[in-house]
């Protein structure tokens, strides 16, 4: 259904998921990216072969748009789209805090579709999160198909978009954070940093997969690893004095609650 994809906007975004798509899922004549710098559209074109201009003279040729502009530049961007995009073409938009009935009212006709990926995006392992509405119910099956070739995707209810956003949006850069931890630890402990780093990053990667492909609780999975009276236990000793899962815990709730202002 979809074999046509155009992007307005040729962000750090748009690049991450036209390096995903592009020769792998699309071939590059499939690509089309309006972007107003004409020094980034030569970039794009250069590093991957799509078309790319500063005007968006491709809608009626593409099957799926994707809207990946800044916040700021949402409502101009949509107003300039207003009465140009087929009735047949796709809309999703990765705008955080913008109501899929806010984009409706330009384009009351168009299945459209709100899209919350992450930084992942850019190495094809993004989590992303997908709202329909209800023109778009039928094109479910093709909008996971398309956010999948870049990670996971799963269809949420709107109104859990801010927690989405506070979990899996800003999750990097927790994980980020505890990765530098991890390897502070292992220096700490005689360790040379490049070494640490390594072993906390796939350290993560590893937990992560066994998590998403063994389908057990995690703390199943944690009960593997801690022995009685063993190394893990206390460290899992020490973080839970320390209020780890807490923060954690906290800080998702933190940046939902943020994302609920936007």
């Amino acid at each position: 259904m979809i074999h046509k994809v155009g992007f307005i906007g040729g962000g750090a975004l748009a690049e991450s998921i036209v390096r995903g798509i592009c020769g792998k899922v699309f071939a590059p004549n499939d690509i089309f990216i309006a972007e107003i710098r004409p020094e980034r559209c030569e970039e794009l074109i250069t590093r991957y072969g799509v078309n790319a201009s500063t005007q968006a003279d491709f809608l009626d040729a593409i099957d799926l748009l994707i809207v990946a502009v800044k916040p700021k530049d949402a409502e101009k961007t949509f107003a300039a789209l207003q009465g140009k995009v087929p009735t047949s073409t796709i809309i999703t938009y990765t705008i955080a805090g913008l109501k899929l009935a806010s984009v409706e009212e330009a384009f009351p006709a168009n299945k459209i579709v709100r899209i919350m990926p992450n930084v992942a995006v850019s190495v094809a392992e993004s989590m992303t999160a997908y709202t329909l509405n209800e023109r778009a119910a039928q094109v479910g099956d093709a909008i996971k198909k398309f956010w999948s070739t870049l990670g996971r995707a799963v269809e949420v209810e709107e109104r859990l978009m801010d927690a989405v956003t506070g979990l899996s949006g800003s999750g990097p850069a927790y994980a980020f954070l505890m990765i530098d931890a991890l390897s502070d630890g292992g220096v700490a402990a005689g360790l040379p940093r490049a070494q640490a780093l390594e072993l906390a990053a796939q350290t993560l990667l590893g937990a992560a997969k066994m998590v998403l492909q063994s389908g057990e609780h995690p703390d199943a999975l944690r009960d593997k690893v801690t022995s009685p009276a063993g190394t893990t236990i206390e460290g899992v000793r020490v973080l839970e004095r320390g209020g780890f899962r807490s923060s954690l815990i906290e800080a998702v709730l933190a940046a939902t609650e943020k994302s609920k202002t936007l």
